[in-house]
C-alpha cells in the first residue's frame, strides 16, 4: 500500500509519521518551500499529546512545551478569576499525558525533523487530483504525476482536494478577527505572571495568554471584531494603537502585553460548514481540510493529530481494502470533529456576550461551576481529554462514547 499525503502542516506531519511508524509507504507534497515559522502559540490537549508521544516526541515536547497548572478564567473590567479548572498536575493522573503549551514553529520543527527526507516533496503545488477503481493520483504545477492507492487531502482550509473532489460551500467569515502577539518573558517579568492558561471574557472582545517556548516567551491571541476589512492571513501585521484600543476601560494586564509586543498581527477568523462526507473512494479528507473550527476550544490542531492516527491506524488493520477502511475512518471521525466544529460557533457567543444581563449569567454559570467541580474536571473536558485514538482506531473506545453528551 502507499498513500499520498498533500500538505505537511500539522496534521499531514503526523500522518507521515505515523504512516512511518505503522510501515506503509507514502509520500508528502507540501507547495511551501521549507519550513517556516507560521502563526504562534498553541494548545497541545492530552488527547492529542497522547498520539504524539506515540510517535516518539514525549522528549521533545518536555523541551519546549510549558505546562500550565490552571485553566483561568477571568472578568474583563476586575481581572478577577471566575472559573479555574485543574490541569498540572491533575490532567497527567487522570489521563496520562499532559496539557502543553507550544509555539507552533517548535511543535513543527519536532514533526518534520521526524519525517523521511525521501517521502517528503517540498515547493510542489498540487493543480489536479484523481481516481479510478485502481489508484488515485495527484499531478504538481512543473508536471510530476504522483500515483498511490490513496490521497489524502491534509491541505488546510482552503483545501484543493476538497475544492476538487468534495465541491463544499465557501469558508465562512466569523466576523471576529484574532491579533496576536509573542512577547519575551524577560520583558515582562514585573507583571509576576504565573505559568497557567488564561481566558479574559469581555463584551464583544476576549484575550488569552499563556507561556511557551520552554516559558521563555508569552503569546497573546485578542478575539473581538474590527472596524476594518481584514484578510485570513497570518503574516498580515496591525498596529499596537489598534489593539490596544480595543481594550479601552479593561484592566490593566492585556495592554501591558500588548505594549510589550513587537509587532502584533492580525487575521480574519474562518470556518467550514460540515461536509455530507469526507471520503470519495480512493480519496478523503482530514484536518482543517475537512473540519476546519473556530479556535475557542483549542482543538484544531489537536483534531487533526487524533485524525491521522486514526486514519494511518485504520488503513494499517484494511488488508488491503483501502475504500473500505477510509469510510470506517470517517465513521469513527466525522461526528467528533463536526460537534466541535458547532460547540466552537457556540463558544464564541458566550466567550463575548455584550448585554449587561448576558454578561452577569455567564459568570454566574462559571463561578457555579467553578464550586461544583474544584480542581476536578467538566463533563465537557472529560470528553476531550479521554479520546484515545488508538481505542478508537479498534473500535473499543466505548469509555468515551459512554460520556454525558456536550451541552
Amino acid at each position: 500500500m502507499k498513500v499520498i499525503v498533500i500538505g505537511a502542516g500539522i496534521g499531514g506531519s503526523v500522518l507521515g509519521m505515523s504512516l512511518k511508524q505503522l510501515g506503509i509507504a507514502h509520500v508528502l507534497i507540501e507547495q511551501a518551500p521549507g519550513f517556516s515559522e507560521v502563526g504562534a502559540g498553541i494548545q497541545l490537549s492530552p488527547n492529542g499529546v497522547r498520539v504524539l508521544e506515540t510517535l516518539g516526541l514525549g522528549d521533545a515536547l518536555r523541551g519546549f512545551c510549558t505546562e500550565p497548572d490552571f485553566h483561568k478564567y477571568s472578568a474583563w473590567d476586575t481581572g478577577e478569576t471566575i472559573l479555574r479548572t485543574a490541569l498540572m498536575p491533575r490532567v497527567r493522573e487522570a489521563y496520562g499525558h499532559a496539557y502543553y503549551h507550544a509555539h507552533r514553529s517548535d511543535l513543527i520543527d519536532a514533526l518534520t525533523a521526524s519525517l523521511e527526507a525521501k517521502a517528503l516533496c517540498l515547493d510542489s503545488e498540487v493543480v489536479d487530483v484523481g481516481q479510478d477503481e485502481h489508484a488515485a493520483w495527484a499531478v504538481t504545477a512543473d508536471g510530476r504525476r504522483f500515483e498511490a492507492d490513496v490521497l489524502i487531502g491534509a491541505d488546510g482550509i482552503h483545501s484543493r482536494v476538497r475544492e476538487q473532489v468534495f465541491k463544499p460551500g465557501p469558508p465562512r467569515a466569523s466576523g471576529y478577527v484574532a491579533w496576536r502577539g509573542v512577547v519575551d518573558a524577560a520583558d515582562i517579568e514585573d507583571l509576576e505572571i504565573p505559568v497557567s492558561a488564561y481566558v479574559d471574557m469581555g463584551p464583544g472582545l476576549s484575550f488569552v495568554y499563556y507561556y511557551v517556548c520552554g516559558g521563555a516567551r508569552l503569546n497573546w491571541i485578542a478575539l473581538g471584531q474590527s472596524k476594518g476589512a481584514k484578510r485570513e492571513s497570518w503574516s498580515q501585521t496591525a498596529s499596537k494603537a489598534e489593539v490596544i484600543a480595543a481594550f479601552d476601560g479593561w484592566y490593566a494586564r492585556p495592554r501591558h502585553l500588548i505594549e510589550a509586543t513587537k509587532q502584533p498581527f492580525v487575521t480574519a477568523l474562518y470556518d467550514r460548514d460540515p461536509l455530507d462526507s469526507w471520503v470519495a473512494g480512493r480519496i478523503a479528507l482530514m484536518g482543517d481540510a475537512a473540519h476546519a473550527m473556530l479556535p475557542y476550544h483549542a482543538q484544531g490542531a489537536v483534531q487533526s493529530i487524533e485524525d491521522a492516527w486514526v486514519l494511518a491506524r485504520t488503513l494499517s488493520l484494511s488488508d488491503g481494502e483501502v475504500v473500505a477502511a477510509l469510510r470506517r475512518y470517517e465513521t469513527l471521525r466525522r461526528d467528533r470533529a463536526n460537534q466541535l466544529v458547532q460547540q466552537s460557533r457556540n463558544a464564541e457567543r458566550w466567550y463575548h456576550v455584550q448585554d449587561v444581563g448576558e454578561v452577569a449569567a455567564r459568570n454566574a454559570r462559571f463561578r457555579r461551576n467553578n464550586e461544583q467541580f474544584g480542581d476536578d474536571f467538566s463533563p465537557q473536558q472529560h470528553w476531550l481529554y479521554s479520546y484515545d485514538a488508538e481505542q478508537a482506531a479498534l473500535g473499543t473506545d466505548t469509555a468515551w462514547r459512554d460520556l454525558p453528551a456536550w451541552s
